[in-house]
């Protein structure tokens, strides 16, 4: 709706007058500048392709003066791989034990939740007919007594692996000992290899569980990609 400005008004060239309804926003014509209900703020991003210039080291990127034009927000291929390279100074590093004690009831609720039936997984005297010093752990449960010495090696700050491009690469074990309720495993983890391929980065990790009595329970080697690196 128009406002007719009162003729005390001094008149201003080529601006209107208008209602403002709350929270709505204005532009004034004779300025580029937009306002809204909280003071002024920046206009909307234009439409269609933005070019933006990027400067870069030229001899880290070619021979265009070092600069890299961002399209859309994408980079041409092949840009980033070669300006941030995968850092594999933290290859061999080892992390300090940890303990875990495994309990009946948390034998249970893993067979549950992963939809194992066999009653070796839920009693005692089964089990032990079948061979088993007590009730033994279903074979994944690995990853429930690794994950304590796995944690601080992916997040560690010196593997420098960015969580939010990360995803999972891949994991092998091979069993020894079987694992029953009343052991106390103990896990160590190594970073084993860190290496980049096709602008991905992968890290390797390694972990080796035994039992109280020095009984090798499972080895294991866990690989994660990183995109983008």
């Amino acid at each position: 709706m128009t406002v007719q400005a009162s003729p005390s008004r001094s008149r201003r060239s080529k601006t209107l007058d208008t209602v403002q309804r709350p929270g709505a926003s204005r532009r004034s014509e004779s300025s580029s500048q937009w306002t809204g209900s909280r003071g002024p703020r920046a206009p909307p991003p234009p439409r269609g392709r933005v070019d933006v210039e990027v400067q870069r080291p030229a001899a880290q990127v070619g021979e265009e003066g070092g600069k890299v034009l961002r399209s859309a927000g994408r980079l041409p291929a092949g840009a980033i791989t070669s300006l941030v390279p995968v850092d594999d100074s933290a290859k061999g590093k080892s992390y300090p034990p940890f303990e875990y004690e495994v309990g009946k009831e948390k034998i249970a609720e893993y067979a549950r939740a992963v939809g194992e039936d066999n009653a070796v997984y839920f009693d005692r005297e089964v089990a032990q007919q079948a061979g088993f010093r007590d009730v033994p752990a279903p074979p994944m449960f690995a990853v429930v007594y690794s994950a304590g010495a796995m944690a601080p090696a992916i997040t560690d700050p010196e593997v420098g692996i960015n969580l939010m491009a990360m995803v999972h690469g891949g994991q092998e074990f091979v069993w020894g000992e079987p694992v029953c309720t009343g052991d106390v495993i103990t896990t160590t983890g190594k970073v084993v290899d860190i290496s980049e391929k096709g602008g991905k980065g992968f890290y390797v990790f390694e972990s080796v569980s035994e039992n109280q009595n020095g009984d090798e329970v499972v080895r294991g080697s866990w690989t994660n990609i990183v995109r983008g690196v």
